[in-house]
């Protein structure tokens, strides 16, 4: 996202980094997005249900579709995003199997449900660093959404091929204090790999 107090050297390595990262995510293991999705079910098994914020998926990216349902069945509330006007946090509407999805901002999808608030936010990542800072497409949601729900749990994920030695980071990025891949679970508070 560009901030106006952001670096224009800054704002420059990212949008760098996001061109770079487009192209590295066509290399990705075809099988990465179910061993994430494995992975994030492992990590939450142990955790009592919840309302948990996910995202349906664009082309190309991780697609994190059949851990909605295992979570659904197991009792969680799954929230989907639905994209408001640029400058505003992320607007969740609670999903279920048979909700009927409609056609959002920039060629997202989100269901057609009532306005919940989660308590738990898988982040999605077009880039990561082992720090715990993030790359998204720019548009500044997920930072915005982020600072709004300060109680919330934030889980990254993404493709281990999407990571980089440094993010670039500007005065608003926050670190997460989890990543998830499809090799291993990474908490960047204390450089341990789960």
């Amino acid at each position: 996202m560009t901030h106006s107090r952001e670096l224009p050297e800054t704002t420059g390595r990212k949008r760098d980094a996001r061109l770079l990262m487009k192209q590295r995510m066509e290399l990705a293991d075809a099988s990465a997005s179910e061993m994430i999705c494995d992975r994030i079910h492992t990590l939450l098994r142990a955790d009592s249900p919840v309302r948990i914020a996910c995202v349906w998926p664009m082309p190309g990216e991780v697609d994190l579709r059949p851990l909605y349902g295992r979570l659904h069945k197991g009792g969680w509330q799954i929230l989907l995003p639905e994209t408001p006007p640029k400058g505003s946090p992320l607007l969740f509407r609670q999903w279920g199997p048979d909700s009927l999805m409609r056609e959002g901002r920039f060629g997202t999808v989100y269901p057609d449900g009532p306005i919940d608030v989660p308590d738990l936010i898988l982040v999605p990542m077009l880039a990561f660093d082992r720090r715990g800072y993030r790359l998204g497409y720019g548009g500044g949601y997920y930072d915005r959404t982020l600072a709004s729900l300060p109680d919330a749990r934030a889980i990254g994920y993404a493709c281990s091929v999407q990571e980089v030695n440094d993010i670039p980071v500007g005065p608003f990025d926050v670190p997460l204090p989890v990543i998830v891949t499809e090799k291993e679970n990474i908490t960047p508070a204390d450089g341990s790999v789960l």
